[in-house]
């Protein structure tokens, strides 16, 4: 689960509070970007334990009004939404159950969120319309938690606040992880019953190792990669930069030096997107041609055998 993507997001958090908090530990600041990655993971599993206890207080919401028809001599309301097909599966599968022994349960803590975010469910029309269906197939059923999950899960302002409450380390995790849910909950086949695989913490075991050569390889080359800048730029101010921009440009020199079989290209468009996000309006634009520059010098000092494109002459 844990990709590249969100590795590249957690280096440049990591990388800049290493230089910020003056205390120079590499060791220990590798220890802490590993470990923030695992927290992404227990963000997975955590999020598939919401649609867990979603499904949980819908049964003793059916509870209630049964014995409520019981009393009144009425007919007795539906069970579909609170036995899903696609809910119980994941309810009872093997890996998530034994994340649960190994945690303490989370939504437990916090039943009344859980019951707000069913009811807000329940008055959904994918809710109503699925309750309505005569259409009772496995597909059917993890359709509608498809679709329940990208309308009151995905974005979800009251949510990310009470993740964030959980752990500080969640708080730019939530979109990414958010897919990843989303693929397993297509990826689930009734076929497997309990011993449906979820996704693997890294998605490749190359990518832990891509986590720490990128990180060490910024860190230790500090210096150098910023005379890179220098000489890739001769107007370079250093003063005149926001420093997210400046460790932005660090880790992705690092990532195009370290790293032989991964596009220049690729790569470029990687950092320019982080800092779109987490840095100034105007950093994307400035990075990208910084490092289009910079590249273009390592590879024509023989510094970097790769490739890139021919620039387009202006007509």
């Amino acid at each position: 689960m844990i990709n590249r993507e969100l590795i590249r997001i957690k280096a440049v958090q990591l990388t800049y509070a290493y230089f910020q908090n003056g205390n120079h530990n590499i060791d220990n600041a590798e220890k802490e970007l590993l470990f923030s990655l695992s927290k992404a993971y227990h963000l997975y599993n955590t999020l598939l334990l919401l649609i867990v206890a979603v499904t949980k207080m819908s049964r003793k919401h059916v509870d209630i009004l049964s014995a409520k028809a019981e009393r009144e001599g009425k007919t007795l309301p539906s069970q579909r939404f609170a036995y899903n097909k696609f809910a119980v599966q994941l309810e009872e599968n093997i890996q998530l159950r034994e994340f649960v022994e190994a945690q303490k349960d989370v939504w437990a803590e916090r039943s009344e969120f859980v019951k707000n975010l069913y009811l807000q469910m329940e008055q959904s029309e994918a809710y109503q319309e699925f309750m309505a269906s005569e259409e009772d197939d496995y597909e059917a059923h993890r359709e509608v938690w498809r679709k329940l999950y990208k309308q009151f899960i995905q974005n979800n302002a009251d949510l990310e606040q009470t993740l964030e409450e959980m752990s500080l380390y969640w708080n730019d995790d939530k979109e990414v992880v958010d897919t990843f849910v989303l693929k397993t909950i297509k990826r689930f086949d009734p076929a497997n019953n309990e011993k449906q695989e979820l996704l693997p913490e890294y998605t490749d075991e190359d990518d832990k190792e891509f986590a720490r050569k990128l990180f060490r390889a910024t860190i230790l080359n500090t210096d150098q990669y910023q005379r890179y800048m220098t000489e890739a730029s001769r107007n370079w101010d250093f003063t005149r930069l926001a420093y997210m921009d400046v460790v932005i440009m660090q880790l992705a020199i690092a990532e195009m030096l370290t790293f032989p079989n991964i596009p220049v290209n690729v790569t470029i468009n990687e950092y320019v997107d982080l800092a779109k996000l987490y840095s100034t309006p105007r950093s994307g634009g400035y990075i990208n041609g910084m490092l289009d520059t910079i590249a273009r010098h390592l590879i024509n000092t023989g510094k970097m055998m790769k490739v890139m494109p021919e620039k387009k002459s202006k007509k």
